[in-house]
């Protein structure tokens, strides 16, 4: 969808559209994903590991970070995190979604905030990661979305953002036949990185995920090497706070 057509589109809508389907996300999410022959979960796991793997390759230890999951929803990537982090935080606009993950996940520290400024301090956070969230923020806010991101990043810390690829042809089915995405504006990698870099974050860099589904360890390393290639079904960008 156009960025003109949703340009009217606030964060208080946003916020109460995902309150409204809190009780039937994963279903709508999986019927949209039926086609594929997987189920969400499955793309879950492969964005997680992604998430260690990149918070490895950057930090020597873990569990010393303070991390954030910015517009966490229900907590879908929380299970599986518990205990790799020195604290994970989630926060989201959507209250009801907070409200519920809170009640599953006793070992993240949860809040909401309006979609504007995020209630932490400059650079709390080691890593900052968002995962499929960017899309659905209104398109005149997305400066302050990242904006936000680099406040909040500690220097040399990271931010990971996930984001559908709108250069694969899948992607645009999924999106188009999802009521959840019915507002989504999908990002080009090349935006997403200018936009970034405009931001003032260093090493920024996209790769694309999913080519193959990443099923075993040989599935995994022909879809690693494919990342180069712009066909991936999702994508992520990587950037670096500069430390000074």
């Amino acid at each position: 969808m156009s960025e003109q057509k949703t340009s009217q589109v606030t964060q208080a809508q946003v916020a109460a559209d995902f309150d409204n389907v809190t009780g039937d996300y994963e279903q709508k999410i999986n019927s949209a994903l039926a086609f594929a022959g997987r189920e969400h979960s499955f793309y879950i796991d492969i964005k997680r590991e992604h998430i260690l793997r990149l918070g490895r390759e950057h930090f020597p230890d873990l569990t010393e970070l303070d991390v954030l999951d910015l517009g966490c929803g229900l907590g879908a990537y929380h299970p599986g995190l518990e205990g790799k982090f020195h604290e994970l935080h989630g926060i989201d606009v959507s209250a009801q979604s907070v409200e519920l993950a809170a009640a599953r996940h006793p070992f993240v520290r949860y809040s909401t905030f309006d979609g504007t400024r995020l209630p932490y301090r400059d650079g709390q956070f080691s890593i900052v990661f968002t995962v499929c969230v960017m899309h659905h923020v209104p398109p005149p806010e997305w400066a302050q979305f990242i904006a936000e991101m680099f406040r909040v990043t500690k220097p040399g810390g990271i931010v990971l953002v996930f984001e559908h690829n709108p250069y694969n042809p899948a992607t645009q089915y999924i999106v188009k036949s999802c009521d959840i995405d019915k507002d989504a504006v999908l990002l080009r990698p090349g935006k997403l990185r200018r936009m970034f870099a405009d931001a003032g974050f260093a090493e920024v860099e996209t790769k694309t995920i999913i080519s193959v589904p990443p099923a075993g360890p040989l599935l995994s390393r022909l879809d690693s090497f494919l990342g180069y290639l712009p066909f991936g079904a999702q994508y992520y960008l990587c950037g670096v706070k500069p430390s000074s």
